[in-house]
């Protein structure tokens, strides 16, 4: 953002005015934040001089120039009720620009803050207690196509991970992508634009019953989206599947390993890809477009992390996709074996949603994701058992098997503007076995499965304890 500041004779312009609506905004979204009129004038006049009196550039992402105003005149050691000069002020925020940009490379904090909203009992000042406080504008480096920030205001410690678009193969996971792989009757040649609008469903429809599982609208059909909701929160006998020999338990024991335990069979969605003849503009093709609604990752207190949509969520509504490095079981099991005793993972995704469809998986076909190190904004989504507002569903895009296939996120029902987004990820409390240590759930949810958890509150769940215990490096795990 380029600024201009006023010829030192042209005289300054009259104090904000009380009356003026945008001042009167500014004010409460200061107050919100804790901060006093005495506070937040001063500095409001001399941004204004230095802005010429635009008020687009004061109001944008939540007066968050404004706010970084504030605090680099407090760090400045100047008195925030005495406000900082313009061209003290100026120099401030190129300088938090230029740390803002350090930051994004390398996930550090960019500034030791005062923490908002903290009052002492004797002053209107905020309390001189310097926390870590900082804000990334956008953790996707550029690689998607909204940005998301991550927003810090209780100092957490930066996650330490690499942000990916897409799924990316660690070693060993056999993940081919060819043309020749997919036959001309598992895509559509023919179509053209946009398949939704066809009299008749295309071929790329039969994974869903013949018809597509997205309204024109681009949301999951009502009846689609119930039966996956069926099938992950109330499971039957019949949708569990066996394997005769479980990559799972063959990545414990490879010599004598136990009897699978189930793996639940869901329903997928096949989107058309690039063999097919519509555009990237057919209704059929969702997921592959990456995330399209405004998200944020936020601190919390006692959860850590947390993802949140700033705008309305219809039901139906794809959030993004679970990405992460694509391994082997074995290479999961050994990764987790030599990591540090206080090191911890997210909790990795299985894709053995059609094991069963085969007698013996090869180690290389039978893979899972991990975002602990390589990952998107869904490493951040936390845990809930049974009510969450996401649902995860199989999506196969580039490939005729569903050896690989990317977990999509869909909205299970209609969300409110920051309502903060879950999923369940399935999680068995009681499998001490698990190459993942179960963490403790503090999901609040009425449903909780961590039985051991429940009992040690009391047989209930604490007002306090909602959500989980979350880790430093993002999400406390994905299922």
């Amino acid at each position: 953002m380029t600024t201009h500041q006023r010829d030192s004779k042209t005289p300054d312009p009259r104090p904000p005015n009380s009356n003026d609506p945008r001042v009167g905004k500014a004010f409460r979204a200061m107050k919100d934040l804790g901060i006093s009129p005495e506070v937040f004038k001063p500095v409001l006049k001399n941004l204004l001089k230095l802005y010429e009196w635009n008020w687009e550039l004061i109001e944008e992402d939540n007066y968050q120039t404004l706010i970084d105003a504030i605090f680099d005149s407090s760090d400045d050691k100047k008195s925030i009720a005495k406000g900082p000069t313009s061209s003290s002020m100026n120099t401030n925020i190129h300088k938090k620009r230029r740390q803002d940009a350090r930051a994004d490379d390398d996930n550090e904090p960019i500034a030791n803050l005062i923490r908002p909203g903290a009052r002492s009992d004797t002053s209107n000042s905020l309390v001189h207690r310097k926390i870590k406080f900082y804000n990334v504008d956008d953790i996707t480096r550029g690689t998607e196509k909204i940005k998301i920030p991550l927003i810090n205001e209780i100092g957490l410690e930066p996650p330490k991970f690499r942000y990916i678009p897409q799924n990316i193969p660690y070693q060993d996971a056999y993940v081919p992508f060819s043309l020749a792989r997919i036959g001309d009757e598992g895509c559509c040649l023919k179509c053209s634009g946009d398949c939704l609008s066809a009299r008749v469903p295309c071929a790329c429809s039969r994974e869903t019953g013949g018809e597509f599982a997205y309204t024109s609208e681009g949301l999951l059909r009502d009846d689609f989206l119930s039966a996956c909701i069926s099938m992950n929160c109330e499971p039957q006998s019949h949708h569990f599947f066996y394997c005769q020999d479980c990559p799972l338990e063959k990545a414990k024991n490879v010599h004598n390993p136990e009897p699978c335990k189930g793996h639940v069979l869901r329903k997928f969605i096949k989107e058309c890809w690039r063999k097919c003849g519509c555009t990237m503009d057919c209704g059929n093709r969702v997921v592959q477009r990456g995330p399209t609604r405004k998200l944020q990752v936020f601190s919390t207190e006692g959860k850590g992390w947390a993802v949140r949509s700033v705008e309305y969520l219809p039901k139906g509504s794809f959030i993004c996709e679970y990405v992460g490095e694509i391994l082997t079981n074995t290479e999961l099991y050994e990764r987790n074996k030599q990591s540090r005793k206080n090191e911890r993972h997210t909790y990795p995704v299985y894709l053995d949603s059609d094991w069963g469809s085969e007698q013996v998986l090869k180690d290389e076909e039978a893979l899972c994701l991990d975002g602990t190190y390589f990952g998107n904004v869904a490493r951040f989504i936390n845990h809930r058992c049974h009510d969450s507002n996401l649902i995860e569903i199989p999506v196969e895009v580039e490939t005729p098997d569903h050896h690989y296939y990317h977990i999509a996120f869909f909205t299970k029902r209609d969300i409110d503007p920051y309502e903060e987004l879950t999923w369940d990820y399935g999680i068995d409390f009681a499998d001490v076995d698990h190459p993942i240590k179960a963490f403790e759930c503090h999901c609040g949810s009425s449903y909780c499965r961590d039985e051991k958890r429940k009992a040690t509150a009391g047989g209930g769940i604490k007002k306090k304890d909602l959500g989980i215990k979350r880790n430093v490096h993002g999400s406390s795990s994905s299922r």
